[in-house]
């Protein structure tokens, strides 16, 4: 049931040392010609949106929330945008799976038979125009061009790819800057301790090992790259690891919600090792200029998990809270002003997998799904104004938006 919404008009915005090898079909025929040509226009048919329940996937329109297609997908997938404004990389037991939700154009969204194989598909990464993919079970590093995706599926292949391998398995995660350094995490099965920086030949240059189960990544403003620590945040900035302490002996971030207009970090808090569930109820903000880092409580009696934060199109922030609603935050102060009920209160999942509700932004519109009521809404971040409910098939878990 959805409680009662601040009247207006509008929309929301949301939220993974050797030389590298070639790998990938480097077959040179033509493009796909509509499919390449269909993203162009994806801004005319709007977004698509992509969400997964226990034994499927559903796509949706993004505008009206119909539901275009239901495919059943055994196991628990997840699903993270390809970067190419049209495809989803869904998580299976294969690896990276591709999924065409037809954005941009009238095709049916289909679950394609492209496949990056990697064992334990783990953290999908896009920046500046290059889509990073990591496999926990080898720890090794796939990359491309994002474009070259969607240009080479609709002749039924992969694009050319480079792979990097790491020392040891974990559950890791990699991004690639804009002068081919790649950042890459150091781990085993067993810990993860810091990042290591690859120039664009794949040699190692510098490396930090203060940061106790890295987890969670982001670039902000001039390609300065964030990652979380169990005690704190560490930066890399110009070639420098600077390491950002938490103000708590224990103070975990695990991800990082960033834009890369900002030089403001947005990260979940956890001060609590011996703490049970995955609710939260602070969050930290990292100015990644001065180098120094703040935890802001929420207000009172409202928590989130790791899915209810994104970043919004004039990079602030908002986290949908377990009351049902939408807190808006201003990064720069620090604190919270406008709140928009949305859905009524939710407890957090036993298990992380659980499906419980979560918040992705796109443009000036917040997904919200709510897997109470399975059913999903569209909100105008800046005033709250409901714009579009859509009732679903099924409970949805994951969520990634397309186009």
């Amino acid at each position: 049931m959805l409680a009662p919404l601040a009247l207006a008009a509008g929309t929301l915005i949301a939220l993974s040392a050797c030389a590298g090898t070639a790998s990938g079909d480097t077959d040179a025929g033509a493009p796909d010609e509509t499919r390449t040509g269909a993203a162009t226009n994806a801004a005319a048919t709007g977004p698509r949106i992509a969400l997964t329940y226990d034994g499927g996937l559903l796509v949706l329109d993004g505008t009206s929330l119909d539901t275009l297609a239901d495919i059943e997908l055994p196991g628990f997938n997840r699903v993270n945008p390809a970067g190419d404004g049209r495809s989803v990389m869904v998580s299976t037991a294969e690896g990276f799976q591709v999924l065409d939700t037809g954005a941009g154009s009238d095709d049916e969204p289909e679950l394609t038979d492209l496949v990056f194989a990697a064992p334990s598909p783990g953290h999908v990464v896009r920046h500046h125009g290059r889509t990073v993919l990591f496999a926990d079970g080898t720890g090794e590093t796939t990359i491309f061009e994002s474009s070259e995706l969607l240009a080479n599926a609709g002749a039924g292949r992969l694009p050319e790819t480079e792979t990097v391998p790491a020392p040891e398995a974990h559950h890791g995660v990699s991004i690639e800057l804009a002068d081919g350094t790649l950042l890459t995490t150091i781990g085993t099965p067993d810990a993860r301790t810091g990042v290591r920086a690859l120039d664009a030949d794949r040699t190692e240059t510098s490396r930090n090992e203060q940061c106790p189960s890295v987890h969670g990544e982001g670039a902000v403003r001039g390609e300065v790259a964030v990652f979380g620590c169990s005690d704190g945040v560490l930066v890399y900035d110009a070639g420098v690891f600077t390491k950002i302490a938490a103000p708590d002996a224990y103070g975990r971030t695990g991800n990082a919600y960033v834009t890369e207009n900002s030089p403001i970090m947005v990260g979940d808090y956890n001060a609590d090792p011996d703490a049970e569930g995955y609710v939260l109820t602070a969050l930290t903000i990292v100015d990644t200029e001065t180098k120094t880092s703040r935890v802001v409580p929420l207000p009172e009696g409202v928590g989130y998990t790791w899915r209810d934060i994104a970043r919004t199109a004039d990079d602030g922030a908002v986290v949908l809270g377990t009351d049902g609603a939408l807190h808006v935050l201003d990064v720069t102060t620090g604190e919270f002003g406008a709140s928009f009920p949305v859905i009524e209160a939710w407890e957090g999942p036993a298990q992380w997998q659980d499906a419980h509700p979560a918040l992705v932004v796109d443009g000036g519109t917040a997904y919200v799904t709510d897997p109470a009521s399975s059913a999903i809404h569209a909100v105008d971040v800046a005033t709250g104004e409901l714009i579009a409910t859509g009732e679903l098939p099924a409970v949805p878990n994951e969520i990634a938006v397309t186009g």
